[in-house]
């Protein structure tokens, strides 16, 4: 028996396959015979030399197989598999389903949704607060889906003003988004300014949960955000190991790899409500004030200050607050990061859904251990579908879905639609009965990324407004979101921001500097094209699992701590490069591949990518010896007399680090935060 063509058939409805196979599809050779579950086609003149096709439904599509079952090639099996090759797509499109528009004045949530996503709608009224949770996820998708389909001309919000406040400044900083904000927000209260935090639901309320590591966490702690102590109330689970493993039954004998381990990497699960909750005390404690249930409308900025105009959803109220600085940390759905990038807001996205829960049974799996990245099928209607698996407090569980995906108007990318997939192949991925489960509540949102070519080619700042987070697109393409990527840079972001605010260098040509850009971590976007399914196109669907099965199975034959080098992003030059030949080795089909999928345009992008982080790679091995401690003993007076330069020598000590390594010993100068009637609008 030789297999001739493996294709995906983009529908769930196997049942429908089959009729079409046994009553409309004609070979263009041979005799259609229909047997049970599908056809084959015979050859009279060959008696006992069939073709045949074999049919099975999984993650929510259908696969197709051809076989010969004869040792020799048979007449015009060629132009069979053609046929079906070029028939299929047009009986069975691909399609992208988008969700229908409501009004939920007339009807509620789960009435309105249940006709096109049944399990979705069943399994959130199982969910404490489902009902809220899911208008939550419809307001997200429906956001998302309006900013990709009009990416030219967003709504604006910020908008400029000549002339001044004239007016006493309320506040130094409002932060704009409370959950990764409120992070930043407490650590720069706690060192003496007036902050503002502004958040659109209730305060604490989370529909994401966070890992990391130890080690990574330390920097919360150095900053003094929490002790030792309080860190350790906060981890819901730690496990002992994490596995990778991707689906890899139709990848060739070389491409098969072994499960790849990190015992090191995101295997604290943390508490998000509870972390934010402290963060929250915090905060308050420094003299921070919070403004829940509040939805930002616009800013307006001036010569010496910002205004920002918000309405109080459950009043109606509108309200409003001057600052020195806006920080924007509204993640994806984000106005402001919309307004300032236009087209270029987001490269690629990471729609991610899942839920808490509890009931699976430790025979399928053992809460001492997590789930990384895993894949347990080919691609599926134009997505290869991700899973993560995450152990918290008790015997729950959290379970993401996610796939790698290309921001593209006709094809933004389904929450809803990831839900329907979510409940129904759960139990694929791990034996489970749904309905005996307790569902404690949902996780989803949009994962966004940039592929950057340089330090400088996203806008993450104007004059008085810096975005962090999400929002300013900080996001690893392997496992990272913004928040792993705020933590490991919030020294360095924090140290700048404190500097540019006590020397008042608020243009935009300053607060551009306090990015968390890695030139490590950008050069992989390269990776994570690699992992989507362009619009359009059909790919062969074992293609994505042989690519990361390649990377992956490589990762799993070297050393611990380079697996846990690499996937946290610290990674350098000569490890790069080694680990990208021994690829190239090992599947010569993988840059073509990538090609194919990033496009000549993307892939000379990435080109500039890698040129760009092998010059900053120089310049570290130049400079990591003598500068940074240079700078410390010229703090004294550099930062005094020039503290322009001294803001833009001090983001580059930084960057030349790494970005993920702790900051350098840099002394703030004596600082007393300016009252409301002291604030500087120079």
């Amino acid at each position: 028996m030789n297999e001739l063509l493996y294709i995906e058939i983009p529908t769930p409805d196997l049942a429908c396959v089959v009729t079409w196979l046994q009553t409309q599809w004609q070979p263009p050779y041979g005799e259609r015979v229909v047997v049970p579950g599908g056809v084959q086609v015979q050859f009279p003149e060959r008696p006992g030399q069939v073709l045949a096709i074999a049919l099975w439904s999984l993650q929510r599509t259908t696969y197709l197989k051809l076989f010969r079952w004869s040792d020799r090639p048979l007449p015009h099996e060629r132009d069979i598999q053609d046929h079906l090759s070029q028939n299929l797509p047009q009986a069975f499109p691909l399609t992208y389903p988008a969700p229908p528009a409501l009004d939920l004045t007339q009807t509620d949530i789960f009435t309105a949704l249940a006709p096109h996503y049944p399990k979705t709608v069943n399994y959130f009224q199982k969910m404490p607060q489902g009902e809220r949770d899911l208008q939550r996820a419809y307001w997200w998708e429906t956001r998302w889906r309006e900013s990709v389909k009009h990416p030219q001309t967003p709504r604006s919000v910020v908008f400029q003003q000549s002339t001044p406040l004239a007016t006493n400044l309320d506040y130094d900083l409002i932060y704009i988004g409370g959950a990764l904000g409120v992070i930043h927000a407490a650590v720069m209260a706690q060192r003496g300014y007036r902050v503002l935090l502004i958040e659109r639901l209730a305060f604490g309320r989370m529909n994401r949960e966070w890992n990391i590591s130890r080690d990574e966490f330390q920097q919360l702690i150095e900053l003094g955000l929490f002790t030792t102590e309080e860190f350790e109330s906060l981890i819901a689970r730690e496990y002992q190991d994490g596995f990778n493993k991707f689906f890899d039954g139709n990848n060739p004998p070389h491409l098969k790899a072994k499960v790849l381990h990190t015992p090191t990497v995101l295997n604290i699960a943390i508490d998000s409500e509870r972390l934010l909750r402290l963060c929250g005390e915090k905060f308050r404690q420094a003299g921070g004030e919070i403004w829940d249930e509040t939805e930002f409308t616009r800013v307006d900025v001036a010569t010496d200050g910002v205004q920002v105009q918000m309405t109080h959803r459950p009043t109606g109220r509108d309200r409003n607050a001057t600052a020195r600085l806006v920080v924007d940390a509204m993640g994806t759905a984000s106005p402001i990061a919309w307004q300032l990038n236009g087209g270029r807001t987001f490269d690629s996205v990471c729609p991610t859904v899942g839920a808490v829960l509890s009931g699976i049974s430790k025979e399928v799996w053992n809460p001492d251990f997590g789930d990384v990245l895993n894949s347990h099928g080919d691609i599926s209607r134009g997505r290869q579908l991700i899973w993560e698996l995450f152990p918290v407090e008790g015997d729950d569980l959290t379970v993401y879905l996610f796939h790698y995906h290309q921001v593209h108007p006709e094809n933004p990318g389904s929450l809803l639609e990831m839900y329907e997939d979510f409940f129904t192949i759960l139990p694929e991925y791990r034996r489970c009965d749904l309905d005996a489960l307790e569902w404690k509540k949902p996780t989803f949102g949009y994962i966004p990324g940039h592929f950057s070519v340089g330090g400088s080619d996203r806008t993450v700042a104007i004059d008085r407004i810096v975005a962090i987070g999400d929002a300013a697109s900080l996001q690893s393409p392997l496992v990272f979101t913004g928040f792993g990527s705020l933590v490991r840079n919030l020294g360095r972001l924090t140290t700048l921001l404190d500097t540019a605010l006590q020397h008042d260098l608020l243009a935009a040509k300053h607060l551009n500097t306090i990015r968390a850009y890695q030139s490590n971590t950008a050069v992989t976007w390269l990776f994570s094209k690699g992992m989507m399914v362009p619009t359009g196109k059909t790919l062969p669907p074992q293609r994505v699992n042989a690519m990361l099965n390649t990377f992956f199975g490589l990762l799993a034959e070297e050393p611990p701590e380079v697996a846990d080098t690499f996937i946290k992003d610290r990674f350098g030059w000569w490890t790069f490069n080694r680990l990208a030949l021994k690829a190239a080795v090992m599947n010569p089909r993988l840059v073509p591949w990538i090609w194919e999928q990033a496009g000549t345009r993307d892939f000379i992008r990435w080109i500039g990518s890698y040129l760009w982080f092998a010059v900053e790679s120089l310049l570290a091995w130049c400079l990591r010896g003598w500068f940074p401690g240079w700078l410390v003993r010229s703090q004294s007076w550099l930062e005094s007399r020039y503290p322009a330069l001294w803001l833009h020598c001090l983001s580059l000590s930084l960057r030349i680090k790494g970005g993920f390594e702790r900051s350098p010993h840099i002394t703030p100068l004596p600082k007393h935060p300016p009252t409301r009637q002291q604030v500087s609008v120079g």
